[in-house]
């Protein structure tokens, strides 16, 4: 395999392009990302087509892939003059797959090592420009043009963040631009809690770093933000129609448990230049406890169970 000078959380982007590359490989994939092939192959020529890629939680990571790709052409379709933040973008090529028009300016951000390998094993592409920084480090924002709509996808990457970082982040780009989307996943505090034990992670020498049992309630960070919904994970109509039998009964038994349900939550938010409706008040709120519950990592239970 090539030496990808990648360190800790960076690494994970492996076995979510192997993932891709292996979908890209099924006789009705369910991303259809040439690309991911394209680079897998010269990454690591030999590289292993079982594993992770087969695996019930590969298949989950196409599928969180494909919900943020289809989020993202609903918006573009309807805001053609966007700027396009694509957050830890690793070596996704979304920007090929979604194609936008020339009316939309994209940024592909990551560390800097990671933007290196983009630079080798991805085709440049007209009004996208590669940003290698801490996503962070909101100095990169300054790049960046203002007074247009924006898409922030944060794919994979909110649950290696602080809970302050996160925080920084959402609300750094919504006092930014004037209108917005913003999509991320996140995990609930139990597998924040658990991820020093989980397996792949550790294999990577990575672990979450936050984790929210109601993500809906991040609205409450800013007054313009407004929770709009969430993306079915196990029982996305396209894993019932393309998953095989053994998966598909897997993901009916973990739907039938509501930790593992919502063991991965993709989220969507939007912004507007007036703020949004006021939110309803926490059970806490209603009975002069203050406000949101916070602990460690995650916004708990004064939301109540979502």
């Amino acid at each position: 395999m090539t030496d990808t000078g990648l360190l800790g959380v960076q690494k994970t982007l492996t076995p979510v392009l192997k993932a891709k590359a292996l979908d890209n490989l099924l006789p009705a994939p369910i991303l259809g990302d040439a690309y991911a092939e394209r680079v897998m192959r010269r990454l690591d020529p030999g590289y292993d087509r079982r594993g992770f890629g087969r695996s019930q939680m590969g298949l989950a990571a196409v599928v969180r892939s494909l919900a943020h790709d289809d989020w993202a052409r609903s918006f573009l379709s309807d805001h053609p003059d966007t700027v396009v933040l694509h957050l830890g973008c690793g070596l996704d090529a979304r920007v090929h797959r979604i194609d936008p028009p020339a009316t939309v300016d994209w940024y592909d951000v990551d560390y800097p090592a990671v933007i290196e390998l983009r630079r080798r094993f991805l085709p440049p592409r007209d009004h996208c420009t590669l940003v290698g920084a801490d996503v962070t480090d909101l100095t990169w924002l300054d790049r960046v043009p203002r007074g247009r709509p924006v898409l922030m996808i944060a794919e994979g990457l909110v649950p290696y963040l602080t809970e302050k970082d996160v925080h920084r982040l959402l609300t750094g780009v919504v006092d930014a631009f004037p209108t917005g989307q913003i999509q991320i996943d996140t995990v609930p505090v139990w597998a924040w809690r658990t991820s020093k034990w989980d397996p792949t992670l550790r294999k990577y020498d990575a672990r979450f770093h936050c984790g929210f049992d109601v993500p809906a309630a991040l609205a409450a960070w800013h007054p313009r933000l407004e929770y709009v919904d969430e993306a079915p994970m196990y029982d996305a109509p396209i894993l019932r129609a393309k998953a095989p039998a053994r998966i598909r009964c897997l993901y009916r038994v973990m739907n039938l448990v509501p930790g593992m349900k919502r063991s991965t939550r993709i989220v969507r938010f939007r912004f507007r230049e007036t703020p949004a409706r006021p939110r309803p008040r926490t059970p806490a709120e209603r009975h002069g406890q203050g406000g949101d519950v916070t602990v460690g990592g995650g916004v708990e239970s004064a939301w109540g169970d979502a």
